[in-house]
């Protein structure tokens, strides 16, 4: 695979690039490209050559978008289960992809540090990383990405906090990352369960990374929050209750959710455990 080094003038413009990208061998390719330029200091923040950020991610023309209730549950112990789990890990992982190029490219003029940047481009490398392993897996188990419908819940979540870098993170790190935190391990143990040892490699990859992944999104919150005088806590209920659909979900991963700087003062009185405080 040919590497896309020429066809952008800064960080921004690779992240826009990337975004836009129907092909994605071209986004994955994209993404790690310039997340490896950036950490070299090979290239800069911003260029009034940057094209505009699009609204929408570029796509293939499969899969097919459908509501989140379309999209059906199948049991693990057989083959179409797993191939439809890895399918539906395969579209979050690319979502992820976006999704960190995104806080990139449209959070580029912040005041902001320059390692805030770092952390989000390796973030959006690793998800490109955890995106091709999934599709390599979906491949040797004979199907590809593309095959079932997938939904568009994430995008769109994470598109209603695109004028506020707060809320963002408060939504995708720190809800729908740390989601990932909750539910994989016993995702990887069925997988084990089944005999598909190298699904579940592929999942234990994926867990490790996201750990530091919601940890960058903590980092980030806390400094905003810090900056602002609010109590971080505190904020990322309101900016919940203002910008995210629906209830936080126990059970949750208490552990590595506290490791990665999120601890349960943050989420506890917004689980469906706990109406009565919401």
């Amino acid at each position: 695979m040919t590497q896309p080094e020429t066809a952008f003038h800064s960080l921004r413009g690779a992240a826009t690039l990337a975004i836009t990208s129907a092909d994605l061998d071209e986004k994955t390719a994209l993404a790690q490209t310039a997340a490896i330029r950036w950490q070299e200091r090979r290239l800069s923040l911003r260029s009034p050559l940057d094209p505009p950020l699009p609204d929408r991610p570029g796509r293939p023309a499969k899969p097919e978008l459908v509501p989140p209730k379309a999209v059906g549950k199948r049991s693990l112990h057989t083959l179409p289960g797993r191939v439809a789990l890895l399918h539906a890990l395969a579209h979050i992982e690319l979502n992820a992809v976006d999704l960190a190029l995104d806080i990139v490219a449209r959070f580029a003029t912040e005041p902001v540090p320059h390692s805030f940047f770092d952390g989000w481009m390796k973030v959006a490398f690793e998800e490109a990383k955890h995106f091709n392993l999934v599709r390599d897996r979906l491949r040797a188990l004979g199907a590809d990405y593309g095959d079932m419908p997938a939904h568009d819940g994430l995008w769109q979540a994470a598109h209603s906090t695109k004028n506020d870098l707060t809320a963002r993170l408060a939504v995708v790190p720190l809800i729908l990352e740390a989601r990932g935190l909750d539910v994989t391990p016993a995702l990887q143990e069925k997988m084990r369960e089944t005999g598909d040892l190298e699904s579940a490699d592929v999942l234990k990859v994926i867990y490790e990374d996201e750990k530091g992944h919601v940890a960058v999104g903590a980092k980030w919150f806390r400094f905003l929050c810090a900056r602002e005088k609010r109590d971080p806590a505190r904020a990322f209920q309101d900016l919940v209750r203002a910008n995210f659909r629906g209830q936080l979900k126990a059970p949750f991963n208490d552990v590595a959710r506290a490791e990665a700087g999120l601890t349960p003062s943050f989420y506890r009185s917004l689980s469906s455990k706990n109406n009565s405080s919401v």
